[in-house]
């Protein structure tokens, strides 16, 4: 079977399983940028209004969350190919069942499958790389998957708007099972097993502790403004996330190889980068998730129209980020790491302007190139600033924290700065609506106010009450979206002027090497061919440093 694949594809087995890790990461990237675009097209099919779109985006990243960390040790103790073929055959079940998902409820817990099996897929795709490549081919070899997961977050947001518009939101997850396919089929025949080793130590419980301390704080934010604080699911939620985050925390500082090894933060500038990590990837999620169900839900947008915006943060970011970060090395990371979170707050702020009727050429594009300008500012120094700080002893497992916390943030910010928007709707359309509409409507204004950034269901009014309710609807949507980038224009600011505290760098790390920062787990070591304080190749190191993103794949 290799030897017919091989003379067929006229490939190597090495090329072939270059082929199959591209393959298993684009699906992967590509899923995962889709998926925004569809929200709206999902909420009008299955239901459950605002905090069910929230859940879609959240129930991924928070398994991707908790997991990321340990997936690494995990692919070094049972090899590669076993965690890939693991990783690759269950993000295929998990795209299926989110393709036949009957209900918001099955949609969501398939969205978390999803999540646990690609926190697999990428560092075991790196680690087969690292494998099956020998030092002088390898940077080659990671720049090419890098490139092709790159194209795939491009492609996502398009591919999205098109098989949404053109056919259902539910064949965006069901392309992923035949390229699911095709990718076991080569990892089977030319990705090498080997033995199970003893391997890096895995911290379970700190990886339970983590998904029950997210999952609870998560659960409260979305839900608090549907079900309120008198719900005991609302105060249960809230309790069992504090109490495991607590543990977490304690867990970490006693864990002889912790997820988090709390020493790393008394470095000064590895905690404030951290910090600029949080802001700044949390606003990138919510410029995918609040204003992308904006633009399509109030605006009126298609859903193709919505994910062509996304172009313009990827070609700013492929022109200019390796350059910057070139310009870091000259000047120092300070001046970047603060007037690049002041753009992206600016970019933010120019978003205010957005109405009830939003130009792509006056309102969008203007925000958004101001937005991208400060993000290729900001991300290779801050990757590079969060390596140089922790040592080059400990610079992996920093990049690896990094990486978590930027898959977090995200996590975090659509939870958290979604609860207050949807809140903020509520009581506006209450406020409008209440004394306007006779007690009969009482309801359908109730049903309307828990579904942010939607519409008044016109059959639930009397037809001389639909056209107040409608207008009060789109004005409320606007007002609450005015809030959340508030809110995200604040965090970028405040990120910004925390970029003042940073120190000069104990060790050198070229930011011309971290040109897309925590889009990809990418190392820095691997792609130089060299390993991270002198250990084994294997996926905890894999998972470590990302110096060419899945955006910027030039390094000229």
């Amino acid at each position: 079977m290799v030897d017919l694949i091989r003379r067929r594809a006229g490939t190597t087995p090495k090329q072939l399983a270059l082929v199959a890790a591209i393959l298993a990461s684009s699906i992967a990237a590509v899923d995962a940028s889709a998926v925004n675009v569809a929200l709206p097209a999902i909420g009008r099919d299955l239901g459950g209004g605002f905090a069910a779109q929230q859940w879609v985006a959240n129930a991924y990243l928070l398994t991707l969350s908790a997991l990321i960390l340990p997936a690494g040790s995990l692919t070094d103790r049972l090899g590669e190919r076993t965690v890939f073929v693991a990783g690759v055959a269950g993000f295929g079940v998990g795209s299926a069942l989110c393709a036949a998902a009957p209900s918001a409820a099955v949609l969501i817990g398939a969205r978390a499958l999803q999540g646990v099996f690609s926190a697999m897929l990428t560092p075991a795709a790196l680690a087969i790389i690292v494998a099956v490549f020998p030092k002088p081919e390898r940077g080659a070899a990671v720049g090419t998957w890098t490139a092709w997961s790159g194209i795939g977050i491009v492609a996502g947001p398009l591919i999205g708007g098109e098989l949404v518009d053109a056919a259902s939101w539910r064949w965006i997850f069901l392309v992923n099972v035949p390229l699911v396919i095709a990718a076991l089929m080569l990892a089977r025949v030319a990705v090498p097993g080997r033995a199970q080793s003893a391997g890096a130590a895995i911290d379970w419980p700190g990886a339970v502790f983590a998904a029950l301390g997210l999952s609870g704080v998560s659960f409260t934010l979305i839900e608090l403004p549907v079900l309120g604080w008198s719900d005991p699911a609302v105060a249960a939620g809230l309790v069992v996330g504090v109490i495991s985050l607590v543990a977490f925390v304690m867990r970490e500082m006693r864990a002889q190889e912790p997820m988090l090894p709390v020493s790393l933060l008394r470095h000064r500038n590895f905690s404030v980068a951290n910090a600029q990590t949080f802001a700044i990837y949390g606003a990138i999620a919510l410029l995918g998730f609040m204003v992308t169900i904006y633009l399509q839900q109030v605006a009126g947008w298609s859903a193709l129209k919505s994910g062509v915006t996304g172009l313009v943060p990827t070609v700013v970011m492929f022109v200019l980020s390796a350059r910057m970060g070139r310009l870091a090395d000259r000047y120092g990371p300070r001046p970047f790491l603060t007037v690049g979170p002041l753009l992206l707050a600016a970019g933010f702020a120019l978003m205010v302007r957005y109405g009830t009727s939003v130009s792509l050429l006056t309102d969008v594009l203007p925000a958004l190139l101001v937005f991208s300008l400060g993000l290729a500012a900001t991300v290779a120094p801050l990757t590079a600033t969060v390596l140089a700080d922790a040592g080059e002893s400990q610079a992996g497992i920093a990049s690896a924290v990094n990486n978590a916390i930027a898959r977090t943030a995200g996590l975090i910010a659509i939870a958290a700065v979604g609860a207050i928007v949807s809140s903020y709707y509520g009581s506006l359309m209450h406020s409008r609506l209440d004394k306007r509409l006779p007690a009969s409507s009482r309801q359908a204004v109730s049903d309307a106010a828990r579904r942010t950034f939607g519409r008044v269901s016109a059959a639930a009014l009397p037809a001389g009450d639909r056209a107040v309710a409608r207008a009060a609807a789109a004005e409320s949507s606007a007002q609450a979206f005015h809030l959340g980038v508030g809110i995200a224009t604040g965090l970028l600011a405040a990120a910004g002027v925390g970029g003042l505290a940073l120190a000069p760098r104990r060790r050198r790390v070229s930011a011309g090497d971290c040109a897309g920062g925590q889009f990809a787990a990418q190392p820095l070591a691997v792609a130089a061919g060299e390993l991270v304080d002198g250990g084994p190749e294997g996926a905890g190191d894999a998972l470590a440093v990302s110096p060419a993103s899945s955006i910027s794949t030039s390094r000229s």
